[in-house]
């Protein structure tokens, strides 16, 4: 008889348990089995990173899911447009953000006003990738490595026009602490993505640019442009001769971009960690691992809670730069 008053309490907190979590567990149980198209939103325009990668995940969750997951592009005020779509959706998991998620960390130190609140209206899902830099020069120019850049930066009569996927974003910040290391100004052009300023340099309206590994790798190969070095641990594969910034002793030697996956900021903690799992296993099916490695991508896929100190760190360290160097957008 002594254990039944103690099994009666777990009951009741089982109970209270349930029935506390309730409003929430419910409808996760239900969002669980995806009743309509899942929507991946992609803040950016066609050919970017973001693009590539929600292109390749998006018909390994259409088979998992059990619904269509259609990409759509909804580019503009810098990345703004697409992440408010999410933050303003139904916390139910079929409307989700693909992006290079160093636009989060660097959005509240450039806009006055954001439309959503990045901690409370967007909750992390999962890292995806880590794609390094590669820091690539136009053919036009007598540079063949990162002494020969240095050499130049020092006797040219004029500023590099230096592209960027636009003010503000990690490449523009990254450049901008390059710039500082070499003693040297340059004349930052911002274009509309990371696509359009490697087609400036390719085209040789622009003489430098940085840019990720997946989309820039294979212009380098191809010899549309130089590749004078690489961010990150070790050289890529695909540019074995190209050294990375720590070898040649460039800062922001792991600077890149970082493609995450986020819902809305309400969305419950069971359904979070469902497409946490989905995705993991998305960038793990042979062909697509395949295919990131081809880019020059690495699978990240921690989840939800090493995804959040991460942006919180990354926002604290890219509002202190913007600070110090006065980035506006105007």
């Amino acid at each position: 008889m002594k254990g039944t008053p103690r099994m009666n309490r777990r009951q009741l907190v089982r109970g209270g348990v349930a029935v506390a979590l309730s409003p929430l567990a419910a409808p996760a149980l239900r969002a669980q089995g995806f009743d309509h198209t899942v929507r991946l939103i992609v803040p950016n325009a066609p050919g970017g990173t973001s693009d590539i990668l929600a292109r390749l995940v998006a018909p390994e969750l259409t088979r998992t899911l059990g619904q269509n997951v259609v990409v759509e592009n909804r580019a503009g005020a810098g990345g703004n447009i697409g992440a408010d779509v999410v933050a303003k959706s139904p916390p139910d998991g079929h409307t989700l953000l693909l992006m290079d998620v160093t636009t989060i960390a660097t959005n509240p130190a450039l806009f006055p006003r954001l439309p959503f609140d990045n901690t409370k209206d967007l909750a992390p899902v999962t890292m995806l990738i880590y794609a390094p830099y590669i820091l690539a020069v136009a053919n036009k120019l007598p540079v063949r490595d990162a002494a020969g850049l240095a050499a130049f930066l020092k006797s040219s009569p004029r500023p590099l026009n230096a592209g960027n996927s636009g003010v503000g974003t990690s490449s523009h910040l990254t450049l901008i602490q390059l710039a500082d290391a070499w003693g040297r100004e340059m004349t930052h052009v911002p274009y509309r993505g990371g696509a359009p300023a490697l087609t400036a340099v390719v085209s040789g309206e622009a003489d430098l640019t940085i840019a990720g590994a997946t989309q820039a790798q294979a212009y380098a190969t191809s010899n549309q442009l130089r590749a004078v070095a690489v961010t990150g641990a070790h050289r890529l594969a695909a540019l074995p001769d190209v050294p990375t910034f720590r070898e040649v002793g460039w800062p922001a030697v792991d600077a890149g971009t970082w493609q995450g996956v986020m819902a809305q900021g309400a969305t419950p903690r069971p359904l979070l960690e469902r497409l946490h799992a989905e995705l993991a296993a998305a960038l793990a099916q042979p062909a697509v691992a395949a295919r990131l490695k081809d880019l020059g991508g690495e699978p990240r896929t921690e989840g939800p809670d090493p995804f959040r100190r991460w942006l919180d760190q990354e926002t604290e360290t890219y509002t202190a730069l913007i600070r110090a160097n006065n980035v506006r957008l105007d």
